[in-house]
């Protein structure tokens, strides 16, 4: 499978327009962090921002609020096509939403200026106050009563959600009641969210969100035009009932790859063409197979094998045709969101902004019960929170592939990196492709250590579990002493519990017959967190008994030095003294 994912259909056009020497500095400061951003040249204000107005998708203007409300004024036109309008003051203190919060994504690029910045975005759209998902932010096409149905939300009223199918949703709050069992084509009682891909009739309380559940499979002679694959395809929607903002992709056979009626058809709905190789679709049984078709491209079907594939799929229009074009339409079941969030080692600063953009995606967040009581505040309104002790970790992979499996959008939380003696690895041995995973790094307890005690791992460094829970004594032993033979830095994780007080005493020894007794060793214990305690001593003297499970225990290579206090290894095996 081959993707062009329309980058010139889909990429944002950013301008920037400043017209005083800070407004340019902080310009230019975006503009070479942002390869889609441009600073607008032009004689004043006024003519900087309708040259932007014409030809960007946001706008980022150093000016005061009130200026930019008066310039804009007269070039605002509809909401879902104008460009999204950032303000930034002069000493770039704060980065206001002015213009698109939603549509226009405005909220979430004061935030991205923000960071680049260090200004406060100001953020005043009603569902970000008060901490909901807006109907127009899921990343989803949204039509209807936008903004009657969010008001209902937002004052508790009653509001019915009806989906064709379960899909990975962010949480919605308790006024918001899903039932599966209503027909989404029925009328409306009261204000409802419909889910579907269906055409259905609007009224003044009813949003449709249009999930990204159809796949347009397209076959064409060479030289098709653009027109002409349009127009068959809107028919063959239209004539279905199918609404083609749910269209997730085009899909054809890897020789289309080029064609550039498909292709800019494909721009044009902003999809990406997918593309597969004959073998591929030779490989999908189909209702209607050409054995002209075959002898034309090596398969037997283009249209429906293309629409069929890259997931659970169901034809529900066969193939079309005009004299240049084909079309076949099929409806792909939706997939469960698993995303893996690494939390860091404790302190809020440590934590990512993916990390807590992952937390607020989620509609079911599974986790330790001691890690979930750092991150609840974090959660939005009507999240499911799935808590479990130490020794349940089988229990929480589980159950959160069970959640995405059923088709829910799920994070599963852990300390430090998921992928690092974590959660990450026995919960995708469950997964199955009917979920899709997102992995969140974490900073992990290992590099808040080392960041405490100086610079230990300047040169090639090793992690080492000392548990032999699950991993046999003679391996773990193995595994030290070609770590030691190697003359790498060690952490280890795991050093050191009631029950196994023995193994950390082994591994030192282990160490020490490779290296003087005078090489530094680091320990670490509640890295960022409160009652953190960083020790350091070397191999002949550090206790073993000042460790435990909250512990990295840091062993310095050959080339380790004290330095100052601090525990240094070198980039190079050039020492200076």
């Amino acid at each position: 499978m081959k993707q062009s994912d329309g980058t010139e259909a889909q990429s944002r056009r950013i301008g920037l327009v400043a017209v005083t020497a800070a407004g340019r500095r902080h310009a230019r400061l975006l503009a070479d962090a942002w390869p889609q951003a441009r600073i607008v040249e032009a004689e004043s204000a006024a003519a900087g921002l309708r040259a932007a107005w014409s030809e960007c998708d946001q706008i980022v203007a150093f000016l005061a609020t009130g200026a930019v409300v008066r310039l804009v004024a007269p070039l605002l036109d509809n909401k879902r096509s104008d460009p999204a309008v950032v303000t930034v003051d002069e000493a770039a203190r704060h980065a206001v939403a002015l213009l698109g919060g939603h549509a226009g994504g405005a909220n979430a690029l004061a935030a991205e200026v923000g960071a680049l910045l260090d200004a406060a975005p100001v953020v005043t759209t009603a569902t970000d106050a008060v901490d909901l998902p807006g109907l127009d932010t899921l990343g989803w096409p949204v039509e209807g009563a936008v903004a009657a149905v969010s008001r209902a939300i937002l004052d508790g009223e009653p509001v019915t959600m009806v989906a064709d199918e379960p899909w990975p949703l962010p949480a919605l709050p308790d006024n918001v009641h899903v039932s599966p069992a209503s027909p989404v084509g029925a009328p409306a009682a009261g204000c409802r969210v419909l889910v579907t891909d269906r055409i259905v009739p609007l009224d003044e309380r009813t949003v449709v969100l249009r999930p990204p559940s159809l796949v347009a499979g397209v076959g064409a002679s060479r030289g098709v035009p653009a027109a002409e694959v349009r127009a068959l395809l809107d028919r063959v929607l239209a004539t279905a009932g199918l609404s083609a903002a749910s269209l997730r992709c085009l899909a054809s056979a890897d020789i289309k790859a080029d064609e550039v009626g498909i292709r800019a058809t494909a721009d044009a709905l902003r999809i990406p063409l997918v593309t597969w190789s004959a073998a591929e679709l030779a490989a999908v049984e189909v209702p209607n197979p050409s054995e002209v078709v075959r002898a034309a491209v090596g398969t037997p079907s283009v249209a429906e094998a293309a629409a069929l594939l890259g997931g659970d799929a169901e034809l529900l229009v066969s193939k079309t045709a005009t004299a240049m074009a084909t079309v076949a339409v099929a409806r792909h079941a939706p997939r469960g969101r698993l995303a893996l969030v690494g939390l860091g080692p404790g302190a809020a600063d440590l934590r990512t902004p993916r990390a807590v953009t992952e937390l607020r995606r989620a509609a079911v967040v599974v986790g330790l019960d001691q890690y979930l009581d750092q991150i609840r505040h974090l959660l939005r309104p009507g999240t499911r929170v799935l808590a479990s002790g130490l020794g349940a970790e089988e229990e929480r992979a589980r159950s959160a592939v069970a959640e995405a499996t059923a088709g829910h959008a799920v994070a599963l939380v852990g300390s430090g990196d998921a992928g690092v003696y974590a959660m990450a690895s026995p919960t995708l041995e469950y997964a199955d492709e009917r979920v899709d995973v997102v992995g969140v790094p974490g900073v992990t307890a290992a590099l808040a250590a080392a960041a405490l005690l100086g610079a230990p791992l300047g040169h090639d460094h090793a992690y080492l579990s000392l548990s032999d829970l699950h991993t046999p004594w003679d391996v773990i032993a193995r595994r030290v002493a070609a770590a030691a033979q190697g003359d790498f830095v060690a952490l280890l994780y795991n050093p050191r519990s009631r029950n196994r007080d023995w193994q950390l005493p082994a591994a030192l020894r282990l160490f020490a017959e490779h290296r003087p007794p005078e090489t530094p060793v680091g320990v670490v214990r509640n890295a960022s967190r409160n009652g953190q305690r960083v020790q350091l001593a070397t191999l002949a003297t550090l206790d073993p008994a000042s460790v435990d499970m909250y512990s990295v225990v840091v062993v310095g290579s050959s080339q380790t030095r004290r330095v100052a206090g601090r525990m240094v290894t070198p980039r190079g095996y050039r020492w200076r003294a």
